[in-house]
């Protein structure tokens, strides 16, 4: 260990750093510090969510709290000034933390807020991508992948390094929190992260010059709206043309906002269309179970049933489906 600039005194050479406590260099810090803090929100009165476990609520009467944790930054939302205010005071007390004030940037998403409703954007990641990427001068694409072509391994070249397109296609799967149009996209090249080669590259870049195109496309979410969840799924049929699997895909929204989406390859193959669309609905049937468990964590009560929205492979068919959800067998 070295000792830091300016502190060393002349008096006393040879000094030496005695290590009292360590945070993020034990195998078990993560663990120990969220259940240090999950003893003393519950000590306060807070309820853990079973949906999201790192969804803590309170309420006492007609005011709610609502706080989401996420290592040691912390997003806090109240009803109540007060309830607020005494909250970062038990807090302070206890961990000595800072008030970042109202929310505006949070883990690489930008959060813009109005009278209307908040839009959530990775406009300032998006452009930090496509500089590591070297495509900041390039000119943008109008689509994100060739609807021709699928991706499959190939007798093409392999990449001599491929820890570029490891990257790039992380940072992409991250970019998909405010992107949905992007999840297809990234679910497809993530598939050849072990022995990419030169047309998964290609098909990369051609994804990220759809991204240059409206770097700060995001998620709106209107103040006032509906509490009725709405779902649209569809799956292809043997797509994939190495495992003849195929991909689920499905939309939920609450009201006129996008809360949740997907885009997965099946773990099975699929024996029909019919098996494949039925798996695709299973799946989202499932994403609407945990959201109806979370939303209640809100006290957000659906005044209707979900409903479903099965996109047939005949573009002309629509099959809308409503669901039980409160049967013990669901």
């Amino acid at each position: 260990m070295t000792i830091p600039p300016g502190y060393p005194k002349p008096t006393t050479p040879n000094q030496i750093c005695k290590l009292i406590k360590s945070l993020y260099g034990l195998n078990q810090a993560n663990r120990q510090w969220f259940t240090k803090l999950t003893t003393f929100l519950q000590s306060m009165g807070f309820t853990q969510s079973y949906a999201d476990t790192s969804l803590f609520t309170i309420h006492q009467g007609a005011n709610t709290l609502h706080l989401l944790i996420y290592v040691d930054d912390i997003l806090v939302t109240s009803n109540s000034i007060a309830l607020l205010s005494k909250l970062k005071t038990q807090l302070h007390k206890e961990f000595t933390i800072k008030d970042l004030g109202l929310l505006h940037y949070y883990l690489g998403i930008e959060f813009l807020g109005n009278k209307q409703g908040l839009a959530m954007t990775q406009r300032k990641y998006a452009l930090e991508l496509l500089e590591h990427a070297g495509l900041s001068n390039e000119k943008p694409s109008s689509t994100p992948m060739d609807p021709q072509q699928n991706l499959h391994d190939t007798n093409s070249t392999p990449l001599p390094d491929p820890s570029l397109y490891i990257t790039l296609v992380g940072k992409l799967i991250y970019l998909t929190i405010t992107r949905p149009n992007l999840s297809f996209a990234a679910q497809s090249l993530s598939q050849f992260t072990q022995n990419p080669t030169i047309i998964h590259l290609k098909a990369l870049i051609r994804v990220l010059k759809y991204v240059k195109l409206g770097p700060g496309q995001g998620l709106f979410i209107p103040a006032s709206n509906t509490f009725n969840l709405h779902a649209y799924c569809d799956s292809d049929w043997a797509k994939c043309p190495i495992s003849r699997r195929s991909v689920s895909g499905y939309y939920i929204f609450l009201g006129s906002s996008l809360i949740s989406w997907q885009s997965k390859k099946q773990t099975v193959v699929s024996r029909s269309s019919t098996e494949a669309e039925y798996r695709s609905m299973a799946d989202c049937t499932c994403e609407i179970t945990w959201l109806k468990c979370l939303l209640r964590d809100f006290n957000i009560h659906l005044t209707l049933q979900p409903m479903f929205a099965v996109i047939m492979n005949q573009p002309l068919h629509l099959l809308q489906i409503q669901f039980n959800m409160q049967g013990p067998n669901t």
